[in-house]
């Protein structure tokens, strides 16, 4: 049995598991599991794509910013966010002063296997997905790297096992769980 001190904030790329690890992983611990963009999208009460038709980038991440502190100031969580969110400073540096970041991390092979057939991922309708998704992972990468925990994915690992493996990473961190 575990108590969760901080909010757990599951950072990587589309197709990582961030939101399938993050429900396993709050049920593994009993706590509530959330999703930033979908925070953003109860509040708006517009889609994401939406937001930045209407409003921009620069508002949808403002929003963003807002909302990730809010939930960081709530009840300890799993957190999981979009894509982009850990590649800002200012959201990098909200998580590390109140929460605890954990990054999927997962090979570009292993990522477009997940991702080349849904088509639910504005950012690679174009006209080469999968050069797409390597520039956007080269790109991410740096900021990624900077999160407090990395748990290493591959293909034959299970969601159930992936949640097992991050909770052991964070069992390393007294701050963030402690077993009672």
């Amino acid at each position: 049995m575990f108590r969760l001190k901080k909010t757990v904030v599951m950072v990587g790329m589309m197709g990582a598991g961030k939101t399938a690890v993050g429900t396993a992983l709050a049920r593994l611990l009993g706590v509530a599991f959330l999703d930033s963009d979908e925070e953003i999208t109860r509040a708006a009460r517009r889609s994401i794509p939406e937001i930045f038709a209407r409003d921009g980038e620069a508002f949808f991440r403002d929003r963003e910013h807002e909302v990730i502190g809010r939930l960081l100031r709530a009840d300890p969580c799993v957190l999981s966010t979009g894509g982009g969110a850990f590649l800002s400073p200012r959201n990098r540096a909200l998580i590390a002063g109140a929460g605890v970041s954990v990054w999927l991390r997962a090979d570009l092979a292993l990522l477009w296997q997940r991702v080349r057939h849904k088509n639910t991922r504005p950012l690679l309708r174009t006209e080469n997905p999968r050069e797409t998704l390597r520039a956007l992972y080269e790109a991410r990468l740096p900021a990624y790297r900077e999160a407090d925990l990395a748990v290493d994915s591959a293909p034959e690992i299970t969601v159930e096992q992936m949640a097992a493996r991050v909770v052991e990473a964070l069992r390393a961190r007294p701050d963030v769980l402690e077993e009672v």
